[in-house]
């Protein structure tokens, strides 16, 4: 019986040590911290062998094939080890591509995944299509595979981590909503080698699929140059309105069919009657319209769907108005980019909440909107020094905060009716909290409270 190490036993490594254990394989998964209590019982349940808080290395170097998880990096010593070995070690993503019959909408990007992906679903389960959803949302795609593959789309959330464990996978329709600044410590702090991770959604694809890209975004722009993809491109611009897919023109969004000898009707709807409001989830909206009309969805189920979308929690969200002070959490903006487009849709004076484990971040990108739209910082995280550095000689009022509770109500105080308080950390936030749901949960908490 060949054996399949799982390293990681969270969704993604449980859900990949399912698939492996019914295709088969002798099944061990390891973990290097603590195993979560769910997780556990999924797999004492299911007679999996399992370790926590450390790795047996002897055994996890005997093994045919390893599954890691997208958090742990290409650098450890163990995948390393494992490789000068010639073991495989692959992506839960690229390990359950091997037993789906399914065809994929694969979506990218730093900012906007999840929004697109759930939009994307949303669309297609509407019009009828047999369809599922994975990825980064909800369960994994290894899971929902083992419990039989019932799909015959799915929708996938990739990020850069998963397609780097991704080789021999393909995108029928593949998703690149943009390129800006994030996990730049995981790629050498070099721009363009996380582009090229962000550019393996077109791996192995031929000209009957679809690469759906934004052609305002510079960094694509710039990494196309030197990856090429072999799909059938579909653009989106707000910018320009010739040679592009979707595109905006007087207020209109105008989304074409992808054979217009075909079809000659265009999409068209106002910009206010989107569900999702900013120049960012334009494009979210772009794309995912595009998706769409590939897939032959019918214009009057694409314009509903496109109007009536709740965007997920954590994004963006609306949490409470205490004394005429709105609360919004924005947890789920773990880099500068993503923070640049929360304050943007801001139309309050804002009292922001910042800070995490910095990820390589160049606060000088927002500068100038901090300065424009923020009249205090809360600096929640174990260290703050770099918020100080990069905003303290333009925001008079910062405070520091060790945890949520005195982060809301310190931000309480120093907001007044008609502001707004806004958690957008533009961090990871592994230093105080277990993940960006957690920070986002607890914010909700504390506001609740106050």
């Amino acid at each position: 019986m060949k054996k399949l190490v799982v390293l990681g036993a969270g969704e993604s490594g449980v859900g990949a040590a399912l698939l492996g254990q019914k295709q088969g394989w002798e099944v061990l998964v390891s973990d290097a911290g603590k195993v979560k209590e769910k997780y556990r019982n999924v797999l004492s349940n299911n007679g999996i062998s399992w370790e926590e808080e450390g790795h047996s290395e002897a055994l996890i170097l005997e093994a045919d094939e390893v599954v890691k998880s997208p958090g742990i990096p290409d650098t450890a010593p163990l995948v390393k080890k494992l490789r000068e070995k010639g073991v495989s070690v692959i992506g839960e993503i690229e390990f359950a591509g091997r037993y789906s019959k399914a065809k994929y909408v694969g979506i990218t990007g730093s900012n906007g995944k999840t929004t697109t992906t759930m939009l994307t679903y949303h669309i297609l389960k509407n019009a009828g299509l047999n369809v599922g959803m994975a990825g980064n949302v909800g369960k994994s795609f290894a899971r929902i595979v083992a419990e039989g593959d019932p799909y015959e789309w799915m929708v996938l959330e990739i990020s850069s981590f998963q397609l780097d464990g991704m080789f021999d996978f393909k995108c029928d329709i593949a998703i690149l909503l943009n390129i800006t600044e994030d996990h730049l410590d995981r790629y050498d702090y070099q721009l363009m080698n996380y582009a090229r991770a962000k550019m393996r959604i077109t791996q192995n694809q031929t000209k009957a699929d679809w690469f759906i890209y934004n052609q305002d975004d510079p960094v694509t722009a710039e990494v196309m140059k030197l990856v090429s993809s072999g799909a059938t491109p579909a653009t989106f611009s707000i910018q320009e309105t010739t040679g592009v897919m979707a595109h905006v023109d007087n207020n209109q969004v105008i989304i074409n069919p992808p054979d217009a000898s075909r079809d000659k009707h265009l999409l068209t709807m106002t910009i206010q009657e989107l569900a999702l409001q900013g120049k960012h989830n334009l494009y979210n909206s772009m794309a995912a319209g595009i998706a769409a009309r590939i897939l032959e969805v019918r214009k009057d189920i694409i314009r509903e769907c496109l109007s009536d979308f709740q965007n997920i929690e954590h994004r963006l969200e609306l949490v409470n108005e205490v004394y005429g002070i709105s609360f919004i959490n924005d947890s789920k903006a773990t880099n500068v980019n993503s923070t640049w487009y929360a304050l943007e849709s801001m139309s309050k004076p804002v009292v922001w909440i910042a800070g995490g484990v910095d990820k390589g971040n160049d606060y000088s990108q927002i500068k100038d909107m901090v300065k424009d739209k923020v009249k205090a910082i809360i600096c929640l995280g174990k260290d703050n020094k770099k918020l100080h550095e990069a905003f303290g000689d333009v925001i008079e009022h910062m405070v520091d905060a060790d945890n949520m509770r005195d982060a809301v109500y310190a931000a309480y105080k120093m907001g007044e009716k008609g502001d707004a308080v806004l958690l957008s950390p533009a961090c990871a936030s592994f230093d105080l909290f277990e993940d960006y749901e957690d920070r986002g949960r607890q914010f909700k908490e504390s506001v609740r409270n106050l």
